[in-house]
């Protein structure tokens, strides 16, 4: 059986994904740079300071494929991101190509392509558009795999992943959802399809009013079980307690886009128009 190490196990998706992957992949070593509170007797768990390179190299020893979902996960200041993400997400993949890790799957996110508007469809193959600090540093993780993939073999694949957990929360995450366990199986693909050698994939359940074009992932065998119209009502009546946000609403990124905005808002009047 392969040897797992997913970082990130005291976050948010890390917490939920150590009750789905171990009847999968039973040697699952956690870690984090503190354990979570939680721990169970039977769970495995080294922690590690991702700006610390001897640390991130001694969890990877031994360990045939990593699920990087590590680090700083909203938006923050400046040297926050670059510790963690910045920083931490090069030693993560220095530290995997020199302990001869085979696979990793990196936890990218949908505001790496934030502040592209919502009626504008888009693929993987385009330009970035970051809407802060936090989406900056997906962008340089996603390059980041992009330069191990070409340059030393290393079979990587990046997750864009929209709104993670067990329904939409508002009119916005009805495009972006994504179901926990369908999060699982796109880590399966990306650990185990013959034919990964660098990849991205929208993070998305199947949303029928999904902004992404997510063809690549259903190509390497992709069939997600959760439907988010089948949660509208739910997020319709959350959606009516949201203040309106002029910007947040306009773009894919939401309120990580209204934040900190002091842009031109004619761009935005000028695409409504059209």
């Amino acid at each position: 059986m392969p040897r797992i190490l997913m970082s990130g196990a005291s976050g948010g998706i890390g917490t939920r994904l150590r009750k789905l992957l171990p009847p999968i992949y039973p040697d699952l070593l956690l870690s984090d740079i503190r354990p979570p509170a939680d721990l169970g007797a039977n769970e495995q768990f080294k922690a590690a300071d991702l700006s610390d390179l001897a640390q991130v190299e001694a969890i990877c020893e031994g360990v045939d494929g990593i699920l990087h979902f590590g680090g700083y996960s909203v938006e923050g200041p400046w040297d926050d991101i670059l510790q963690a993400n910045i920083i931490g997400g090069y030693n993560l993949f220095e530290a995997a190509y020199r302990k001869g890790v085979k696979r990793v799957v990196f936890a990218s996110s949908n505001h790496a392509v934030g502040f592209y508007p919502r009626h504008h469809k888009i693929g993987t193959d385009v330009t970035p558009r970051p809407d802060g600090r936090y989406g900056v540093s997906k962008v340089f993780g996603e390059a980041l795999g992009a330069l191990y993939a070409d340059k030393h073999g290393l079979k990587v694949t990046c997750l864009r992943i929209g709104n993670f957990g067990d329904v939409p929360l508002d009119l916005r995450r009805i495009s972006i959802w994504l179901k926990p366990e369908d999060l699982v199986q796109l880590c399966q693909i990306g650990l185990e399809h013959p034919d990964i050698h660098f990849e991205v994939f929208y993070g998305a359940s199947l949303n029928e009013r999904a902004w992404w074009d997510n063809h690549r992932a259903y190509e390497f065998g992709y069939r997600p079980t959760g439907r988010s119209e089948d949660h509208v009502a739910h997020a319709m009546a959350e959606q009516a307690k949201l203040k309106p946000d002029p910007v947040g609403d306009h773009y894919q990124g939401g309120a990580f886009c209204s934040n900190e905005f002091d842009g031109d808002t004619s761009r935005i009047i000028d695409w409504n128009k059209r």
